[in-house]
């Protein structure tokens, strides 16, 4: 059972196009969230993942926030741009597809799914290994994949030492799991760990194995619809440089 694991799309069409072509034929996608906000494509990203068969699909922070369920004031003022833009934007059957998905964790066979983390699944990072044993007593399977710091890694739990370790696989590489452990497949839109390629990941649900995944896209033509569409700059310069 070949699933695709995907994460923080963020409205970059060609980005995505470019996951679902490297990634070849899976039997599930799980999508962690984050559909859209700063990029160019809400609709074009939303409608491409409604065709998806066996799709398991969560909302993100930007996605609640475009939806007019969180304030916008949390956002800095680049990302408040953007996802004011994208709340206009957004066609109403995408609008309602949006409103059709969960906030809250889901749980598939031994897998938790969260954007953020088991413990705040909307709005918590997990970007150190405090946060991440803080979070370990907030679900019970063996394994939870995570998004929204757009970094491709995981936190392994050793529990006869006690200990939390931060690991970085190599991509295109097969890892097998040991519980209990927590994955975040990247972001397929806007990497932040200065890898500009898109991330994912493929999870094998029979050998209990996980494959970080990294594809180049053309960046250049998302940056020209973000100038287009006359959305923040920031957004279109940090796509070349992965931060």
């Amino acid at each position: 059972m070949r699933v695709l694991v995907l994460s923080d799309i963020h409205a970059n069409l060609t980005a995505l196009e470019a996951v679902l072509a490297d990634a070849g034929p899976v039997d599930e996608t799980w999508c962690l969230g984050d559909l859209i906000g700063y990029g160019p494509d809400p609709n074009e990203v939303v409608a491409r993942l409604r065709q998806l068969p066996n799709l398991v699909c969560m909302l993100g922070n930007h996605d609640v926030a475009a939806l007019g369920q969180m304030d916008l004031a949390v956002f800095n003022n680049e990302a408040r741009k953007s996802l004011l833009w994208q709340k206009q934007a957004l066609e109403p059957e995408n609008a309602a597809f949006l409103e059709s998905l969960p906030q809250e964790t889901l749980v598939r066979e031994n897998v938790s799914l969260a954007h953020g983390s088991p413990r705040d699944p909307v709005w918590e990072y997990i970007l150190n290994t405090l946060v991440a044993r803080m979070n370990f007593g907030s679900f019970a399977t063996p394994y939870c994949f995570v998004g929204h710091s757009h970094i491709q890694c995981l936190f392994q739990l050793d529990q006869q030492a006690d200990r939390v370790m931060l690991q970085v696989p190599p991509s295109q590489t097969p890892l097998q799991l040991t519980p209990r452990a927590i994955l975040n497949p990247g972001s397929v839109g806007q990497p932040r760990d200065r890898d500009p390629r898109a991330a994912y990941a493929i999870y094998d649900r029979q050998a209990e194995s996980w494959e970080p995944r990294r594809v180049a896209y053309d960046v250049p033509a998302v940056q020209g619809r973000i100038r287009a569409r006359g959305l923040p700059e920031k957004h279109a310069a940090r796509l070349a440089e992965g931060w």
